[in-house]
This record gives C-alpha cells, structure tokens and sequence, in this order.
C-alpha cells in the first residue's frame, strides 16, 4: 500500500508585547499556502474501483485507462502524476454480467467490451455512448478479445468457441470449436495471420485468420494455460500457466514446447511484454513479477497487490507506466524506468550469494517485505523467489 506522507504546515505565532502579524499577513501566508504547486508523484494515485476488475487497456495515445469489473461496469479515467488529477470521465452499465475484457481500437475513438452476458459493445471514447450491441455473440459466455484492425476482432468464449467477426458485416467470418475449455487468452503475430490461443485445456491453438482456418494444437501442458504473449522479435512465444510455470515455444513449432521454467509462486494469472526480452507476470500470490526470458530469470518484483490476486496487467502507450487490477478492487500504477535498466548477467551473480530479489519501483516491496507482512511468526522465513527450473540457453 502506498505510504504517502502529510504535509505539515508551520504556522508563525506572535508572542506577546512582541510585534504580531496582522490578520491580512495570515491570509496572505494562507494564499501563497494555496498556490504552491501541486505535489509531482513518481505514478499516478491508485483508483479505487466499485468491485474488481477483470479487464483493463490503456488508450494508445492519450493517457487514458479504461477497466471493466465483474458487476458488468466499464469505467474511463484519465490519468496524470499531478497530485489529484486522476479522475473518472464516464462510466457505462450497459452490460448485464461481468465484463471480461476491454480494448481501445487502434484509432483511439472505440472502446470495445465482451462479456459474460454472451455481448460484444462498442463504445464511443469521448462520450461512452453505446454505439453497437452484438447479442448473444456466443452460445457461452465471452471469456476474451482481441482487435486485429479497425474493423476485425476476434473473441473467445467459456467452452473454447473462436470466432472471428468484421464489424462491417453481421454474423461471424470464422466459428472454430477446437479447444475444449475456456480461452484465456489471445496473441496476434506482426503480419496478423495467425492467431494464438491459450485455453484452460492446457493447449495452444494455432489458426490463421487470413485463411479462416485452423492450423493446429499444442500438446496439452500442466494445468490451464492463464496468457500467451510474443518474446524475442516473435521467435519466441510464452504461456503463462495455472501451475505457475512458464512454458516457451519456437514460432513454426508449436507443437511442443522448447523450453519451460516454473517460479515458486502460484498461478501466473496474466501477463505483458515489457521488452524483447523482459515480461510481467501477476500471480494469485498477489505479486507482479518482473521476468527475463533466455536466460529465463526472475528478475524481482515490480509491484504488488498484498494478499490478493492480480487479475490483470496493461502497459501504457508510452510505456513508463504498467497498470495491474487485484481482487483488492484497486487498480495501481507502476513505474517501468527501473525495469528497464536491469541487467540480467549482473543479477545473476548477485543471486548466486542468495541475496533476495529487490524491488523495481518505487512503490514496489522487495521479496522479504512483502511476505514477512503475510507470514505469521514461526513461519518458514526462506526466500520465496526462486525460479525452480531456469535454461541457461541464450540462444534464439
């Protein structure tokens, strides 16, 4: 939680028989009081929600953040590091269940929403205005999104349904039904032909879109897979799993993993590319990982939640700030410029004297105050953080 210290005023009192300040010397002081410019913080103020967010996206260009919470609510707010500026600008109820993901069009204007009420919306970014419903989009409800242009996104839903819709046009271009669990989430390659998918059956699905076909799925992993994301200039794509491993495979062999490396936390719930090399990871733990792939390292912890789950991550468009939703109902703000400047050879021969991994931002805890703060007295004091399997292979 964020300390934030009070400002404590002096104020000149007159002693007798000695020359006072008049009452218009006091209210002068009290104005210039007033004037001093608005405090200047390292991340915007925390936002306090009605209930917690399930989906969240930061405007491409403008500092704008938009977040969906499990009432079905979507609210817009405009962010800023001046004391007090952070504000809500609308808000939309039009969904009947939770919204479950959200996500600004590449111009800016829309904001698109999906839900467990089976809906895609459209809204207007400037107003909120509900420009376009699609009803019962899916037979099940909707669990992801994913904008491929202005006009084509992609949904996928409770039972591993994908479809592909143009919003030109009514009904959908692609319905594939190969997954036979949720779809947790989506990722698109540079060209936008093909189309991953990590799916609570633990398999990555491959499709291309620009054929409308299916390609393939991965062998089945360990536990759900909770993320996917592109690393490595997309030769490399990771999956974040529900047993809190991370499972890496080559592009064009998605068949079977190359690699995989488990962190001693529980389920890695999402995760965003913060670099080529560099992602972070949210845990049910309430910890947000910094991680660096081949070499795969934990890197240290970028933020936290305390004692809640982290339920969703964004990086804003100029990406200094990562934002991250917990069951908390806060949605915080983190500084990425610290991350940005880690070494990973440097930070492995510290580790090699077991020191703990240290905090990346300014608001972050490192490892020890984190869970000294949730471990009762007596408990196992070790290092929680340790990846339990690590590849040395650097190679691409």
């Amino acid at each position: 939680m964020d300390r934030v210290g009070a400002v404590d005023r002096v104020c000149a009192v007159g002693r007798l028989g000695e020359d006072s300040p008049t009452e218009d010397s006091g209210d002068e002081e009290e104005d210039l009081d007033s004037k001093k410019a608005p405090q200047i913080r390292d991340t915007p103020e925390d936002i306090v929600l009605e209930a917690p967010a399930s989906g969240l996206a930061f405007h491409p260009s403008r500092d704008l953040v938009a977040a969906g919470d499990v009432d079905g609510d979507v609210f817009v707010y405009s962010y800023s590091c001046q004391e007090g500026e952070t504000k809500e600008l609308w808000s939309s109820g039009h969904h009947l269940k939770s919204c479950r993901a959200v996500v600004f069009s590449e111009d800016g204007q829309k904001l698109v929403t999906v839900s467990k009420d089976k809906a895609i919306h459209v809204l207007d970014v400037e107003q909120g205005q509900l420009e376009r419903r699609i009803s019962k989009a899916h037979s099940a409800p909707i669990n992801s999104l994913l904008l491929v242009d202005e006009n084509v996104l992609v949904t996928g839903d409770d039972t591993g349904g994908v479809r592909l819709w143009d919003q030109r046009r009514e009904g959908p271009l692609m319905d594939m039904q190969q997954h036979e669990e949720y779809i947790a989430d989506m990722a698109l390659d540079p060209a936008k032909k093909l189309l991953l998918t990590a799916s609570g059956d633990g398999c990555l699905g491959v499709f291309n879109i620009k054929r409308r076909r299916f390609e393939l799925l991965s062998e089945p992993q360990s536990g759900d897979l909770t993320s996917v994301t592109l690393m490595k200039y997309g030769k490399k794509v990771a999956c974040g799993s529900s047993e809190g491993t991370i499972y890496l495979f080559n592009w064009n062999g998605f068949g079977a993993t190359s690699d995989r490396f488990a962190l001693r936390a529980e389920s890695i719930d999402c995760m965003v590319p913060v670099t080529e090399n560099l992602l972070c990871a949210g845990s049910t733990d309430g910890v947000i990982r910094a991680v660096n792939i081949l070499p795969n390292r934990v890197v240290g912890t970028v933020g936290q939640h305390a004692g809640e789950p982290v339920e969703e991550l964004a990086l804003s468009h100029c990406g200094q700030f990562l934002a991250s939703s917990g069951h908390d109902q806060r949605l915080k703000f983190w500084n990425m410029t610290q991350l940005r400047t880690v070494v990973v050879d440097d930070y492995r021969r510290r580790k090699k004297k077991g020191g703990p991994l240290r905090a990346l931002s300014s608001k972050a805890w490192g490892t020890d105050d984190f869970f000294a703060g949730l471990r009762e007295d007596g408990e196992d004091a070790r290092a929680p953080e340790e990846a339990v399997r690590e590849s040395d292979d650097d190679s691409d």
